[in-house]
């Protein structure tokens, strides 16, 4: 069927993640499903786009109802990736303990983020097609040149935007995917990278699994392998021996009730209790509209045994803080009224840089000093 459109729609790389753009065209539709929207596909000039339908009354009330059945479900899948991130991330586990104790507000997480190989599909559509199958949407990508990186964020489903409990429990979290752009590598890395990729046989159709029961798809590389891509890329090096698995869980600041509301506030009193934050351009990573804030601390290590019987230690996650300030438009509004859509969303590139480099050697080597 040829219909016109004019609207805003998703052009869908070949990886089946979308992003947003402006088109009046002509298009032919074949149509996918997700949980909670309808999405119609077609290709022109060998490329896919996307068009968000809006459901009609009983499809809505079918994936409402489809998402109630799912939620319990989709929360233990989350539940397990923070039981595997806490167990090698003992900071994140005091902090979490720390701020309950000092806040009589739920915790809730801003956004859980994953690393990612971009390679033979074992990059940012691996990790996402789990949470696309439960009603997110993609957002917007983000660049980063330098560390040969882009990244794709996605937004929580309003049917299953529980704000009630706590941790995985409420509001459900916006979910941040990056990947290594492996083509951009030296060859070297490249081969090492690709050689893992092939003992994983069809893993990345497998990653969030992979990611709730902190496995790696692929073989345990051995030491000298992990000191290699280090050396180019710590990135790299993170994602062979961590995978799948959850890189950083980020606290919500301003849904907080005390003082620790403030993301400034909240640094401090982590720092007096002996805590140590990334500081890479600073401690505070502030957007250029000053609505987003964000810190983190720097990433616990446990060790690692190699395939080759080298046992070092390794990098492993770190815990994030977000605050997210009421958008100009919405600053007459009571702060009793707030809503969490009255806030500045998404993320920042340079803010997103900097927080990378909680796992790296330089914040490691100075959070052991």
């Amino acid at each position: 069927m040829m219909i016109k459109v004019s609207t805003p729609i998703f052009s869908c790389n070949k990886s089946k993640y979308c992003f947003s753009s402006q088109s009046t065209t002509f298009v032919s539709f074949k149509e996918k499903r997700f949980l909670g929207n309808s999405v119609s596909c077609n290709i022109i000039k060998k490329r896919d786009h996307c068009i968000a339908s809006t459901p009609t009354m009983d499809q809505s009330q079918s994936h409402t109802s489809q998402a109630q059945v799912a939620e319990p479900f989709f929360r233990s899948v989350l539940a397990n990736m923070e039981k595997v991130y806490l167990s090698r991330n003992p900071t994140a586990s005091a902090i979490l303990e720390l701020v309950k104790s000092s806040d009589s507000a739920p915790i809730c997480y801003d956004h859980f983020a994953f690393r990612t190989f971009g390679v033979d599909g074992y990059g940012i559509s691996a990790m996402a097609k789990f949470f696309l199958d439960f009603g997110y949407s993609p957002r917007e990508e983000l660049r980063f040149p330098a560390k040969k990186l882009k990244a794709l964020w996605f937004a929580p489903p309003t049917t299953l935007h529980n704000s009630q409990g706590s941790g995985v429990d409420g509001p459900l979290p916006r979910i941040f995917i990056s990947e290594l752009l492996v083509d951009e590598m030296s060859s070297r890395a490249q081969e090492i990278i690709r050689k893992y990729i092939k003992t994983s046989r069809s893993g990345n159709e497998h990653a969030a699994l992979a990611s709730a029961l902190g496995t790696l798809t692929w073989e345990k590389p051995i030491y000298s392998d992990f000191q290699e891509l280090a050396r180019e890329s710590e990135y790299a090096a993170w994602t062979l021996v961590n995978g799948y698995a959850l890189n950083h869980a980020t606290i919500s600041t301003h849904r907080l009730k005390s003082h620790l509301k403030s993301i400034t506030s909240l640094n401090q009193f982590i720092e007096e209790k002996g805590f140590r934050l990334n500081s890479e351009g600073g401690v505070l990573k502030v957007s250029p509209d000053g609505l987003l804030q964000q810190s983190s601390t720097v990433a616990d290590s446990t060790t690692f045994s190699f395939a080759d019987g080298i046992t070092e230690s390794v990098p492993r996650s770190y815990i994030e803080f977000a605050e997210r300030l009421v958008l100009p438009q919405y600053k007459n509004i009571p702060e009793k009224e707030i809503e969490e859509f009255h806030r500045r969303d998404g993320f920042e590139v340079g803010n997103a840089d900097k927080i990378f480099e909680s796992t790296s050697k330089e914040q490691l080597t100075r959070k052991a000093g």
